[in-house]
Parts: structure tokens; C-alpha cells; sequence
């Protein structure tokens, strides 16, 4: 197998699982804590309770379109400050997510695989990533 197949194979393996992710975050925010309670939640850190809407659909239009594999770099970029905000929001309960209330080492990994994806882009499968065969010059 060729490196270029390779990364192909990876990068779509990663939006795969990041879109999954994503999806079952953003409907844990909707159907499990609520909207209403995510927006609670978003009050007690400081932050306006509107962004905890705008979290839930932003990640949930987000895993949509990694698993279709829609303009997957720049959806990739788009969660990452969201992702950021989540790492922040976990600085103080110290490293380890096991920490009581988590730590930001998993939001930090979350981050980081979303970065990887804007490099690789969105590998086979995804909307867009069909090539036209290139004219052979006789």
C-alpha cells in the first residue's frame, strides 16, 4: 500500500471517528442534559448560556458533515476553538480526565485530532474527494 493510500485510509478512519464523537456529544447536550441544562451548565462557568446552544448544534452540524465528509478542513477548524473553549473550561480540574470533574487532557486530545484532520483532510469517501482523471498527452 502506498503512503499517499495510507493517509487516505487514516484521515478518513479519523473523520469517521471524530464525526461518531461528535454526534453522540452534541446528543448528549440535546437529549440527556437538555438544552436548557447545557445552557445552565455554560452559566456556571462564567460563560452565556446562548453559547451552550450554539455548542450543541455547532457539534452536532459538525459530526454530520465529518461523517459525509463536507467540507471537512475547514469543519475541522471550525470545531476546534469549541474544543478550546472545552479544554479551558477544564484547565482547573488539572490534567487527568479522571479528575474530579474532568481534567483537560481529553478535551486537549480532541483538539489535537482535530488539527490532524484539517491537515489530512477527509481522505476517501468523503463529498468532494472523487478527482477527475487527469488527461494523458499523447
Amino acid at each position: 500500500m502506498n503512503s499517499n493510500r495510507s493517509a487516505d485510509l487514516a484521515a478518513t478512519l479519523l473523520r469517521f471517528a471524530l464525526g461518531v464523537l461528535y454526534l453522540a456529544h452534541s446528543l448528549q447536550k440535546i437529549f440527556v442534559f437538555t438544552l436548557p441544562g447545557t445552557a445552565q451548565f455554560f452559566v456556571s462557568l462564567g460563560l452565556p448560556g446562548w453559547l451552550g446552544y450554539v455548542t450543541a448544534f455547532v457539534e452536532l452540524i459538525g459530526g454530520i458533515a465529518l461523517l459525509l465528509g463536507v467540507q471537512v478542513r475547514w469543519i475541522a477548524l471550525v470545531l476546534l476553538p469549541f474544543m478550546l473553549g472545552a479544554m479551558s473550561a477544564h484547565l482547573h480540574n488539572g490534567w487527568g480526565f479522571a479528575s474530579a470533574n474532568g481534567g483537560w487532557e481529553y478535551p486537549a486530545f480532541w483538539a489535537v485530532t482535530l488539527v490532524v484532520q484539517a491537515l489530512l483532510g477527509g481522505g476517501v469517501l468523503a463529498v468532494g474527494s472523487v478527482k477527475a482523471p487527469r488527461a494523458v498527452a499523447a
